[in-house]
């Protein structure tokens, strides 16, 4: 559906007519004024009437409709078509979502296609139409906006992300250690959601770069400085989630590791317990054979000699256990 259409003429949005075409058409003739529509996951056949009425390539509007695409920067004869991924953190769940946000720009017009419920476009509406001077940009100003409500969007995800980090990797070297399943389960989990978020990002940067190069028809040449700072942004958000990467990464190996070394701990006391059970087992098997002619068989002081001796023995062990940390 149709979420919003204006004409913005110098810098200031106006009433214009109500039919697409007459828009634009309007939106041309004085020439320093374009079309902006807004679209929420448009039916077939409503996105089929915006195609026709603004010429958009049949390839991006397949894309368009169907979604599920990277994000990408296309050149068309009669249009730029610009693919996006806002990332939503929610914080109930601790989880990544992405949506896709698609913008075509031409001449004297910008079509904007959202899917999914994040980054609304409303708020980056209102707070463009109250920057005359970007707005002055033409159809370039949208695409920059968008493109930056997103990727600012980013950089705070980015820090929700290292807070949740940094609470796993307290739980992680916690002298308890916690529950190793659930553990492991949670960085995974944790490694899964940066893994979404670098989808967004990482292929951004291809697209950035281009804008950033001024070469691209219907983009404004004026418009460099905006899509450079855009791109710094962009960079410092994807340096922020391969070091989350990486975080988990080494949070992992250190998990196992510490597995590992628990279990050592543990099978040295399965040891230690095993040789102490091993003394009087053994002495009590040898007088238990039952043989006629066995030294001090027949002395009255034998027994409590023997279970003295094996006492001493097993006290011998502890201490020596207990001394290089075994038990």
């Amino acid at each position: 559906m149709i979420v919003d259409s204006a004409i913005y003429r110098d810098g200031r949005r106006t009433d214009g007519p109500a039919d697409l075409s007459d828009a634009l058409a309007e939106a041309r003739a004085t020439g320093d004024a374009f079309l902006w529509v807004g679209l929420h996951e448009p039916s077939e056949a409503e996105f089929d009437h915006v195609a026709s009425e603004f010429a958009l390539h049949p390839l991006a509007v397949e894309d368009a409709l169907k979604a599920h695409q990277r994000p990408k920067l296309e050149v068309y004869d009669d249009s730029l078509f610009v693919v996006l991924k806002p990332v939503v953190y929610e914080p109930e769940s601790d989880r990544v979502s992405t949506g896709e946000l698609m913008v075509f720009m031409g001449d004297s017009f910008a079509v904007t296609v959202r899917h999914g419920e994040g980054a609304p476009l409303a708020e980056v509406r209102r707070r463009l139409e109250a920057d005359p001077e970007v707005l002055k940009h033409g159809p370039t100003s949208v695409l920059y906006a968008v493109s930056d409500a997103i990727v600012d969007h980013y950089l705070d995800v980015a820090a929700e992300l290292q807070v949740d980090l940094e609470e796993l990797e307290a739980d992680v070297f916690a002298p308890t250690g916690g529950n190793p399943s659930n553990t492991a389960e949670r960085i995974y989990t944790a490694k899964r959601q940066v893994l979404e978020f670098r989808r967004a990002g990482g292929p951004l940067a291809g697209p950035m770069a281009r804008l950033t190069s001024g070469s691209l028809p219907f983009v404004s040449e004026r418009s460099q400085p905006f899509f450079r700072d855009v791109n710094d942004h962009l960079l410092r958000s994807n340096e922020q989630v391969e070091g989350l990467d990486r975080l988990l990464s080494d949070m992992l190996s250190a998990h196992l590791a510490q597995m590992g070394v628990r279990q050592n701990d543990d099978m040295r006391k399965i040891s230690a317990w095993a040789a102490m059970a091993a003394v009087p087992t053994m002495v009590a098997g040898i007088y238990g054979m039952n043989f006629e002619h066995m030294p001090e068989l027949r002395w009255v002081g034998s027994y409590p000699a023997v279970i003295v001796l094996m006492a001493g023995i097993v006290v011998t062990l502890y201490r020596v256990f207990k001394r290089r940390g075994w038990l």
